[in-house]
């Protein structure tokens, strides 16, 4: 028994198609089995192969809307009694017993109390069109070089051009990168109209010249450096028109060009590309043969095919800029508060700048003794744990700004890019806080690894110069300055669980939540003098009212 598809289904009446054993194709062009004259499908948009034993086997002809099985897009399928299959937009149903009642896989709902009385439906899709449906292979006639339309009259023709722009401005709708853009736009030049050569020059913002970005050759055709006159591109670029001249070697406007000449170039058109107000760019494109001129018709599509190709680059070149902001504003969100980030996205850029700066240094005791004694995954694991602590809780929250982690250390700083009055109380705040945060972080460690680490930190404040340290696109936010250098230093002399501070950070704390113990002055690497080094004792309940209390060390610390 052979099966029949039938449409529209579940309808009392539907109309039946009998297919034939072997090949039976669907489309809207004549040479199908089944033709169906619909925008959504494809000339040849499908085949359903029904085999001697009645098996039907339904295989998508790569259509631009495609085929669909019980709404399930397919490229091949076995079909079953009462399967829904959609062609494009086109609803079918395929049966093996015509005479019975097709049951639906899918029974619609119930309508809603309050249903909606629809007059009409339309899909957005049955607009698109297959351009070689409008188009000749070759234009026709000698003097028919620009445009590949049908003969037809003109009303029709003008419909046509209409679908054509349509089509390439929904080609070129879809986010590209810009080169692949540029190359596509010429793509769809060559396929609508007959040209020898084609180019797309953009401008370029720092320079205000145009610059080659797109070049397309027609088959056969001799290709080189700089074909195009710059005498023809800077014309419309300036002026903002385009131009057509049948014989570019004769016309007045470009006497003085002696690439035309060279050339032989004869038709030639250049349109601006214009998407608001603003020249972004043109659209040349010239025929070597002395027999064949260009038209005012195809000037005229030519600026129109030019303004869809604009908006298609000026969208473009915005979404590569959104996607530049937010790869910036992910860079800006790892190392900085909220509150900075948003500041330095309104400003784009990182000017190196003199600052004072508070300079905490943070790093892990005997880490790589102790991480031996873990995996190399769960010493990663670790690690990002007690960062994420540290920096996302600690550093932000105190309005920090993280410069750079170095192996188990990491560096922040209050000061830069921006300045608070209590940057120096910000930076000793974030320090104790990190020291008892490691306490809570030994509690969870303990039980899962058996682990706990201890840190040692110092503190430093002073003059530096900071700034973005990098090139534009890749760059790091860091201060350079013996009072970063020394907070590492200060770091390197500080125990397992201490805060060391130097003199010029005491010096700023307007009050101290805890006292410090004077030690004897210190020597460290790279430092010719002696610094003056306070121990934060930090783990004692003692709380001051106000002021700061100073407790001196009789014995030097070693």
């Amino acid at each position: 028994m052979l099966p029949y598809l039938v449409a529209p289904p579940n309808v009392p009446n539907p109309k039946s198609y009998p297919l034939l054993t072997g090949s039976n194709s669907i489309g809207r062009g004549l040479d199908n089995h089944i033709v169906l004259m619909h925008p959504s499908l494809s000339r040849h948009h499908a085949e359903l192969m029904v085999h001697d034993n009645g098996q039907a086997v339904l295989k998508d002809l790569e259509s631009l809307n495609h085929t669909y099985v019980n709404d399930q897009q397919i490229e091949q399928r076995q079909l079953q009694e009462g399967d829904l299959v959609r062609f494009g937009t086109i609803d079918m149903q395929i049966t093996w017993n015509i005479n019975a009642t097709i049951p639906s896989p899918n029974p619609p709902s119930p309508p809603a109390e309050k249903s909606i009385s629809i007059i009409s439906r339309f899909a957005p899709e049955n607009t698109r069109i297959e351009l070689q449906d409008l188009l000749e292979e070759e234009a026709p006639g000698e003097t028919g070089v620009g445009l590949k339309l049908k003969q037809q009259d003109d009303q029709t023709r003008s419909v046509d051009k209409l679908k054509i722009l349509l089509e390439v401005s929904q080609q070129l709708s879809s986010p590209k990168e810009l080169q692949e853009l540029l190359e596509k736009i010429l793509d769809l030049l060559f396929e609508i109209m007959t040209v020898d050569r084609g180019l797309i020059l953009l401008v370029n913002p720092q320079t205000q010249k145009l610059e080659q970005k797109a070049i397309k050759f027609r088959d056969g055709i001799a290709t080189g450096l700089q074909f195009y006159s710059t005498t023809i591109t800077n014309f419309v670029y300036e002026s903002g028109e385009g131009i057509l001249t049948d014989d570019a070697a004769r016309d007045r406007r470009f006497n003085e060009s002696h690439s035309i000449v060279q050339q032989a170039i004869h038709a030639a058109m250049c349109v601006p590309l214009k998407p608001r107000d603003e020249v972004i760019g043109v659209l040349y494109t010239d025929n070597l043969s002395v027999r064949s001129l260009y038209s005012e018709e195809d000037l005229e599509f030519l600026a129109g095919l030019a303004n869809q190709a604009a908006i298609a680059i000026d969208n473009a070149r915005l979404y590569q800029k959104i996607q530049s902001e937010a790869v910036l504003r992910t860079k800006l969100e790892r190392f900085f508060p909220q509150n900075v980030w948003k500041k330095l996205s309104e400003d784009n850029k990182l000017d190196v700048i003199d600052t004072k700066v508070t300079v905490v240094f943070a790093d892990i005791s005997r880490f790589t003794e102790l991480s031996s004694r873990l995996e190399p995954r769960q010493v990663i694991a670790m690690l990002n744990e007690y960062f994420s602590v540290m920096v996302e809780g600690i550093v932000f929250k105190f309005e920090g700004t993280l410069e750079q982690y170095i192996g188990d250390a990491l560096l922040a700083v209050w000061g830069a890019p921006y300045q608070h009055p209590n940057d120096a109380e910000r930076g000793v705040k974030a320090a104790i806080a990190m020291q008892n945060a490691v306490s809570a972080l030994n509690q969870r460690w303990a039980k899962r690894w058996n682990f706990n680490i201890q840190i040692h930190i110092g503190v430093n404040t002073g003059i530096v110069a900071a700034g973005n340290i990098g090139s534009e696109q890749l760059f790091q936010y860091g201060t350079i300055g013996n009072t970063t250098n020394i907070s590492s230093r200060i770091c390197d002399v500080a125990g397992a669980g201490e805060i060391l501070i130097s003199q010029n950070t005491l010096n700023e704390l307007q009050q101290c939540e805890v006292p410090v113990q004077q030690l004897a002055p210190v020597n460290v690497k790279g430092i010719a003098d002696p610094i003056q080094l306070y121990r934060l004792l930090w783990n004692q309940k003692q709380t001051q009212a106000s002021g700061q209390q100073v407790m001196a060390s009789k014995t030097p610390r070693h």
